[in-house]
């Protein structure tokens, strides 16, 4: 993802936030939760070090489906985290609203060539309870769709099958976020 990607900090244009008055913070264009999860929708998308097709590109993604955070808005483009923590801006049209997360990417050991080394697996279950059977053990890094969140637990898919992670194991969802799905 963005770990070889060269951040350069442009000047960004005045990007404000709209009305706090319920104490979330919302997107002055959307008036959605700034930050908020989302997924990229295209095969192919371009990060830009600023919101438009003027700026230059320093990253492209090649997976949809992939988890990013929109930390900031401006007009149609808007700004985005990905697990790597490297941030740029993407057109709006170019995201989508269905959850997904990536499983504990911080369990995992990359090379420099963007190999993955090594990667932790973890027992996903059937129930959303730390007793419950293990029903399939999922790898450090996998990308996941996220069906829904509570008490700690998410129900995930991947590959037509369904099971349940701890939260916390999951980039995609912050903690104690409920999901319904």
């Amino acid at each position: 993802m963005g770990m070889l990607a060269i951040v350069t900090l442009a000047a960004a244009p005045n990007v404000s936030l709209a009305d706090e008055s319920d104490g979330i913070k919302k997107g002055r264009v959307t008036g959605l939760p700034i930050p908020r999860f989302v997924s990229l929708k295209a095969p192919a998308v371009n990060l830009r070090v600023g919101p438009g097709r003027a700026y230059s590109i320093n990253w492209l993604y090649k997976r949809s489906g992939l988890p990013v955070e929109v930390i900031q808005e401006f007009d149609r483009w808007r700004r985005v985290r990905d697990a790597e923590g490297t941030t740029g801006w993407v057109l709006h049209s170019l995201l989508s609203s269905r959850r997904t997360a990536i499983v504990a990417p911080w369990d995992r050991e990359i090379a420099e060539d963007g190999t993955v080394t090594s990667a932790q697996l973890l027992d996903a279950k059937y129930r959303a309870r730390g007793d419950a059977a293990t029903v399939a053990k999922v790898q450090a890094g996998l990308l996941v769709d996220l069906k829904e969140c509570h008490n700690g637990w998410c129900e995930i898919e991947a590959s037509n099958t369904s099971a349940y992670l701890p939260q916390a194991k999951l980039w995609g969802t912050y903690p104690g976020e409920l999901i319904d799905g």
